[in-house]
């Protein structure tokens, strides 16, 4: 909900505290660049350090990173601000999921990682709609809300139990590089491709359709609403059907949904599309997400949720980065490139995933 509902105006505010167009695109990338550098450092240290102080200082630092947005800085030294909130929120997916990973067996997971992303996803939600109630001006303190929400968030991660066992045992086991796990980052950046172009070019996109401001953040909120409606049932299927044909029709969904948007120029109508996206996006991320870790050692979890953010962390930011320089050549062209390029991705998870079973219950035992 911090990041929906800040993240839209902090272009502007950092315009207002003197930043050029240069310095908002080097802070605004920074947050994935710092991502990219050191969620799989992060998770190899939740698997050797235990994922609890790893949580908590994650949510420490990105507390008092988001409280330094109120003081009276130039554009400049926010920099270091979203370094630091990169890296933390990577850490705290990292042990988030890792921790889900240990605490449930294989055949449960996935309805597990559905009630982790259903949390995220209604701070999605909400996090636009509130938003529409601030103002450039007082941005900062909509960060020092967040930083303090986080700070509470972090007291109670301190007295949860996650998993750990890293301080029991001798050496870590060894992270197996498998035809399974390659299809998982593969599948990683697929889908961080399709987020970098949303990333950089939605609000752009609505806006050549002279959108509004309020349709612009709806089109969040209603992205989020039938994801988060759905999102058990995501998990039961990720569970009960065979994991790799949803995650393999959800990825080609997001492609073909990815590549049409260009094309719609009523704005009502693309509100609507999007939330048809997000049934598919519901039933695959929780199959995704259970692929990646079934069948590995419980004190791997950390370093392989660390290289499967650190792909789609990457993926997302040189989508990013790229589909700002082709919306200026033709709006359709970061939407129709990407889209393309990640379903050629998302269909090797064909060969990749061959010898790995779909359904839970066909797994050896």
């Amino acid at each position: 909900m911090g990041a929906t509902l800040g993240l839209p105006l902090l272009p502007l505010y950092l315009e207002h505290r003197g930043g050029s167009p240069h310095v908002i695109g080097l802070i605004m990338s920074s947050f994935f660049v710092a991502g990219v550098l050191t969620q799989y450092v992060l998770g190899h240290a939740s698997d050797r350090l235990g994922r609890r102080p790893i949580m908590v200082g994650a949510l420490i630092a990105y507390g008092v990173a988001s409280m330094t947005f109120v003081l009276p800085l130039s554009a400049l030294w926010f920099t270091g601000s979203r370094l630091i909130q990169g890296a933390a929120a990577g850490a705290f997916e990292v042990t988030a999921l890792s921790a889900v990973a240990s605490l449930y067996p294989e055949a449960e997971r996935g309805r597990a990682v559905s009630r982790i992303l259903a949390a995220q996803l209604l701070g999605i939600a909400i996090g636009p709609v509130a938003g529409a109630l601030t103002s450039v001006n007082n941005l900062g303190w909509v960060f020092v809300g967040t930083g303090v929400a986080s700070l509470f968030a972090a007291a109670i991660a301190a007295r949860l139990s996650l998993g750990d066992s890293s301080l029991e045992r001798g050496p870590l086991p060894r992270v197996t590089w498998s035809p399974r796990l390659i299809g998982s980052l593969v599948a990683a950046a697929a889908g961080g491709l399709t987020v970098g172009v949303y990333e950089a070019c939605w609000t752009l996109l609505m806006n050549s359709h002279h959108a509004t401001t309020l349709e612009i953040r709806l089109s969040w909120t209603l992205f989020s609403i039938p994801w988060l409606v759905l999102s058990r049932l995501g998990g039961w299927l990720a569970d009960h059907a065979n994991r790799r044909v949803i995650a393999l029709a959800g990825m080609w969904n997001g492609a073909l949904f990815l590549s049409i948007y260009p094309h719609i120029h009523n704005n009502v109508v693309m509100l609507f599309v999007g939330s048809l996206e997000s049934i598919g996006a519901a039933a695959s991320v929780p199959a995704i997400a259970s692929l990646l870790t079934q069948g590995a050692h419980k004190d791997e979890m950390g370093r392989r949720q660390g290289l499967f953010a650190t792909s789609q962390t990457l993926a997302l930011a040189i989508a990013a980065g790229v589909s700002g320089f082709l919306f200026t050549r033709s709006p359709a062209l970061p939407f129709t490139f990407a889209a393309v390029l990640s379903a050629l991705l998302a269909g090797t998870t064909l060969w990749w995933w061959r010898d790995t079973p779909g359904r839970i219950l066909d797994a050896p035992r």
